[in-house]
């Protein structure tokens, strides 16, 4: 695979999901992007419970997730918020739950009707981008049939199309259909549409392809380290070679802890283990995790991608019970291991 020079990473681009920052009531919408902003990011993705709790705030009540008129003033509010901040709405996110339910069911109408809402906000915004994650729903109830999962996305790319936006698929580690680079890549090749790209996520590849909170060593059991080494080395060459730069949209960083004792091999509150994982043990890069995050994103940047890095940490500690912070330190605190994530990409 080809080397990383330094100097051509000197312009990626910083972004830092407003989800993943506060740990606090406090810790508001508009202090979340001073903080970003302060730390020198650049770029954020919003997350739409942000704009509910932004919208409850300063509405004084709660707002359903399809009034799209009291949204859209939110979300105006919010887009003015950022210009203030110099910060660029990279991305709306997330977008869950979207492909493989049956045609005529309930689900699939919510699903579009949600997908109209949120094009809604995206022409306010001012983003072109919505991420959307490969849907978790249990197989009794949607089509894992790839054909199925290619069509409705197609439509949904054709959606966003009509005003020029792009789609951001995402492998979820838990994914019932999609929890691998590959399985989104496949799928985002056959939707066969120039709008629709990947979301990349060094957690979840990472952690769906080499690590498991399930087990003692928190690694993929049934084969030896060197053949799990051999494989995960494997599918990065692949991901290098394969997925050509421009088809990556952006690139999402965290690390993940090794949890101990293991999560149970079930499904707790509706998620499986690697989505709980994924929900409370996410630090940052070189803060306790030990996932192979780094050959990762070297990876990915192999492919010629030169876009945005966006920090989306979820941590809760190593015991995933919480933890507090002041936010302007954690912000800069996440800058500089981005930093040093990129230092350490370069390889000349």
């Amino acid at each position: 695979m080809g080397a990383i020079s330094g100097a051509s990473l000197q312009g990626i681009p910083k972004s830092y999901a407003t989800c993943s920052i506060g740990c606090r009531e406090s810790d508001t919408l508009p202090r979340k992007l001073e903080a970003i902003k302060k730390a020198g990011f650049t770029g954020i993705e919003l997350s739409f419970p942000d704009i509910l709790g932004y919208g409850g705030q300063i509405l004084g009540h709660s707002i359903q997730p399809k009034n799209t008129t009291e949204l859209r003033k939110v979300c105006s509010d919010i887009q003015k918020l950022c210009d203030k901040n110099g910060l660029k709405i990279m991305m709306l996110q997330p977008f869950a739950n979207f492909e493989g339910w049956p045609v005529g069911s309930a689900e699939r109408e919510d699903a579009f009707e949600r997908a109209t809402v949120w094009i809604e906000l995206m022409k306010v915004l001012g983003t072109d981008l919505l991420q959307v994650g490969s849907t978790d729903s249990p197989k009794e109830k949607i089509s894992d049939d790839r054909d199925t999962i290619v069509t409705d996305l197609r439509e949904l790319a054709d959606l966003l199309a009509q005003n020029g936006f792009r789609l951001a698929y995402e492998n979820w580690c838990w994914s019932t259909h999609a929890p691998h680079w590959k399985d989104v890549w496949e799928i985002v090749e056959a939707v066969d549409r120039p709008n629709i790209g990947l979301c990349l996520d060094t957690f979840q590849s990472c952690g769906s392809e080499w690590a498991d909170p399930t087990t003692s060593s928190g690694l993929i059991e049934g084969l030896s380290s060197a053949e799990l080494s051999k494989k995960f080395s494997d599918s990065l060459h692949q991901l290098a070679q394969k997925v050509p730069g421009d088809k990556i949209y952006l690139l999402q960083i965290s690390d993940a802890y090794k949890v101990s004792p293991p999560l149970e091999d079930k499904v707790v509150d509706g998620l499986r283990p690697r989505g709980r994982w994924s929900h409370d043990y996410r630090p940052m890069p070189y803060d306790g995790g030990y996932l192979p995050i780094e050959d990762f994103a070297k990876a990915v940047l192999q492919t010629g991608f030169r876009g945005w890095f966006s920090v989306e940490i979820f941590d809760q500690g190593q015991d995933g019970k919480g933890i507090e912070y002041e936010m302007d330190s954690y912000a800069q605190k996440a800058m500089r291991s981005l930093d040093k994530l990129l230092q350490n990409c370069a390889t000349e």
